[in-house]
């Protein structure tokens, strides 16, 4: 079996070689490739993802490589992992919206739409060659937005699940909470990538006991301390929102607090730095406790565990994916883009039927559906109208004056990587 790693020269790339050696016996990896553009990066994390291959007795060969085509050429399946425009035009992203009043964040708001408009493009570039090469072979995608760049692919014909640690990382926090194993906790995990809520959590399956009221009941504390929310919503709501549901809970507050201390971007940029330099040293052969930091928790389970299902092999049978509705929603198009528990197998993956939703969810899924939609478009066809137009769209902006002056400030920090403009 053959894995190709875009975007390999990534600081993330150890947790998922840890994860691959790890868990061999789910995902039995005969060659890893890992594949960037940036030599420099590449040599120190391919280096590091060797050694620990070898400390862990894991028989595959990792190589490394700055072609595309080369790298993912007979690959069973691509990993996309990438950041256009790297960490900088990360912290622009989370810092011109503030300009105007409005929350920057990397994929919520119109930093997520700036994401989209550089990463949609080189990720159909992307996946076109590797259908050229092996039309067969499966793309997994973890880079943001999940849910507009995998609706990209599936629309483009391509065989694509979306991938994100949110609920992996619910499930783990509420089986150590709960005293039992992971795989005996099962989510009703519901929305959109980074728009989620857990309606349920089930012990021993899909129609297990659900046990959320007596989570938040005894750990209501932690689990609202963890989201960055008030005790008495997370109460009032008798849902366990995602986290970044914070930014449109507490839009103003966030504004607030994001204006004054440094980005997200410059704290991870100067992890990297650090974790680049540890990852030189040649006696270093696991991944480095600041890793952590870093974020993407438990991702390196949830895409061995996604690979082994897509690949015919020792997967879990349900995970939760990003995936077309397919009615699973019924006041979303089949065509959209959802984050939910699906059955997972070769021929991809089922979402499976999710409890009703209140109109307090299904009204802002439906809002930030629609924002998809036009976000899609200005990423493939381009245009300050388009752009004006998803901004416009976004709940989080909504008045023609905000998404006028954003329209002009993403235009004028992204022009580098907007071929029509």
């Amino acid at each position: 079996m053959k894995l190709a790693v875009v975007g390999g020269g990534s600081t993330y790339t150890p947790e998922l070689i840890d994860g691959f050696a790890r868990l061999r016996d789910t995902l039995p990896v005969e060659e890893l490739v890992l594949v960037d553009p940036a030599a420099d990066r590449l040599e120190l994390v391919g280096g590091l993802a060797r050694r620990i291959f070898a400390k862990q007795d894991h028989a595959g060969k990792i190589t490394t490589t700055t072609d595309l085509d080369a790298g993912v050429a007979d690959a069973d399946a691509v990993l996309l992992q990438l950041r256009v425009g790297g960490q900088a035009a990360r912290d622009r992203d989370e810092t011109w919206p503030l300009e105007c009043g409005c929350v920057g964040q990397e994929t919520t708001g119109a930093g997520g739409l700036a994401k989209a408009l550089r990463t949609v493009p080189v990720v159909l570039d992307i996946a076109e060659r590797v259908r050229r090469t092996n039309p067969d072979s499966w793309i997994i995608d973890f880079t943001n937005p999940v849910g507009i760049v995998t609706r990209a692919l599936l629309q483009a014909g391509h065989k694509a699940v979306g991938l994100c640690n949110v609920a992996i990382g619910f499930q783990r926090k509420f089986a150590r909470l709960l005293e039992v194993e992971p795989g005996a906790v099962h989510l009703d995990h519901v929305g959109l990538n980074h728009l989620t809520w857990e309606l349920g959590v089930r012990l021993g399956g899909p129609d297990g006991e659900n046990v959320l009221p007596k989570l938040l009941a005894e750990h209501g504390d932690a689990i609202a301390d963890d989201l960055r929310m008030d005790r008495r919503i997370v109460d009032r709501l008798g849902v366990v929102p995602s986290y970044y549901l914070r930014y449109f809970y507490a839009h103003d507050e966030v504004v607030r607090e994001l204006g004054t201390k440094p980005s997200r971007a410059a704290e991870v940029a100067a992890m990297e730095k650090e974790l680049l330099a540890m990852y030189g040293d040649p006696a270093l052969d696991e991944k480095p406790e600041l890793l952590a930091r870093r974020g993407g928790a438990f991702y390196s389970e949830a895409a061995v565990d996604l690979a082994a299902s897509l690949l015919g092999g020792g997967g879990s049978p349900v995970q939760v994916v990003n995936t077309y509705n397919n009615g699973t929603l019924p006041f979303l198009p089949d065509d959209a883009v959802i984050e939910v528990q699906a059955r997972v197998g070769h021929d991809g993956a089922a979402p499976l039927a999710v409890p009703a939703l209140d109109p307090l969810y299904a009204g802002l899924i439906a809002n930030v559906t629609a924002y998809e939609d036009l976000a899609l478009e200005a990423a493939l066809r381009g245009g300050r109208d388009r752009v004006f137009k998803a901004l416009l769209a976004h709940p989080l902006i909504g008045q023609y004056e905000y998404a006028e002056g954003l329209t002009d400030r993403l235009i004028a920090h992204n022009r580098e990587h907007l071929a029509w403009a």
